[in-house]
């Protein structure tokens, strides 16, 4: 039976862990991370779980256990955040090439340097065509929900991929908010138990051989058809865990939608503020709307664009700098979707909540004044900086 708790977003994914009673994790601590496996080691201690708790000397180290316990037939967790996840970046690649359905709990948080320890999307982005999965939550209740439903989009037999639970440093991650627990039981069910069709354990198989060039490529093809095939696999997941729980989950939340003239396209927990914003405009008799996206990996840019068809005016909106002074991550691969579609309306990219820069209800607001300007005057400037100061 399901039960009402109040948790930090890392006591929420720490407790999920304890549901699954995943088979290893190993793990380094880092900032805003450092309180999962802190919360789940004690959970090994205390008997709670009979997980193989490694305390690794780095996040490098922590990967590469990881991986060397998955290929064994271990289900498998780590988690890091910032730095940690680049340090991990040789890595990640051979988990997604090697078809590893493990998986990494990632506190969002800024890329040194300088050094800051706040939140913003600089170390998933950077991953993002590491050939992982990638879910973003918006509240504490969607990282507990998407890490229980973790390994059963990963471990699908159609797709077999890493898969990266995302939610924001210290905006979620230590903040306490309301949420409902499944109960033990129900997760247990839910997951299952791990079969691994091969393994290292179970009969003669190689893990991350060299591959000449006669093969090379038909290696990564084969891994990117496993990607899409997790995009069908995510949706139904997630509808089955709406059954299970009342809490529906797709690839991405539309928001007011249903007549909007402008919208914008967020990820992440600002989009409970952008939430707030739209309400206001609407009490105003503004068509104003929002879409939340859930998965980045892969990118539903055919449906988003879909989504797109009625408005006016978007706004692309990434909590991480490219360096291209063109579009940031979200931006290139909304424009692109909405080019493949045939969609022509005016596009902003804004760059917000760098380092942790707090995103007020009215800084969205004049986003989408700035939008609703757009359509009547037009604009050259379509990379813009949200709250900075020039």
């Amino acid at each position: 039976m399901a039960k009402r708790d109040r948790l930090s977003g890392n006591e929420a994914v720490a407790e999920a862990l304890r549901q699954i009673n995943p088979d290893v994790m190993p793990a380094f601590p880092i900032t805003p991370s450092t309180e999962i496996p802190q919360y789940f080691s004690k959970y090994c201690a205390d008997g709670k779980v009979d997980t193989e708790f490694i305390p690794a000397e780095s996040e490098h180290s922590a990967m590469s256990a990881a991986i060397g316990a998955e290929s064994a037939g271990a289900r498998t967790v780590s988690a890091t955040s910032s730095a940690g996840m680049a340090l991990m970046w040789e890595e990640l690649y051979l988990a997604s090439a090697n078809r590893l359905p493990l998986a990494l709990a990632l506190v969002n948080r800024a890329l040194s340097g300088p050094i800051n320890i706040n939140c913003d999307h600089s170390d998933s982005m950077g991953a993002r065509d590491a050939g992982w999965i990638q879910l973003y939550a918006e509240t504490n209740q969607e990282a507990y929900d998407n890490m229980v439903q973790a390994y059963r989009i990963a471990e699908h037999k159609d797709v077999r991929l890493p898969i990266m639970i995302c939610q924001d440093g210290f905006i979620t991650s230590h903040a306490v908010q309301n949420i409902m627990l499944m109960d033990d039981s129900e997760v247990k069910g839910f997951v299952g138990e791990y079969e691994p069709e091969h393994s290292l354990l179970n009969g003669v198989m190689s893990v991350g051989p060299y591959s000449v060039s006669n093969y090379y490529m038909e290696a990564r093809r084969a891994q990117m058809q496993a990607l899409r095939n997790a995009k069908e696999v995510v949706k139904a997941v997630g509808e089955e865990f709406g059954e299970l729980t009342g809490r529906k989950y797709g690839w991405f939340e539309e928001y007011r939608m249903e007549d909007a003239e402008v919208a914008i396209v967020i990820i992440g927990s600002a989009a409970g503020t952008a939430k707030d914003a739209v309400d206001r405009l609407r009490e105003e008799g503004k068509k104003a709307g929002l879409i939340k996206v859930r998965m980045f990996r892969p990118f539903p840019g055919e449906e988003i664009a879909e989504a797109l068809k009625n408005v006016k005016a978007v706004g692309l909106m990434d909590r991480t700098e490219s360096f291209n002074d063109c579009c940031g991550p979200l931006g290139a691969e909304v424009t692109a979707a909405l080019f493949r579609a045939k969609k022509q309306c005016e596009m902003i990219n804004w760059v917000y909540g760098l380092g942790g820069r707090d995103v007020r209800v009215e800084d969205i607001e004049k986003v989408y004044a700035d939008l609703y300007d757009a359509v009547e005057n037009g604009t050259n400037d379509t990379y813009r900086y949200l709250g900075v100061r020039e």
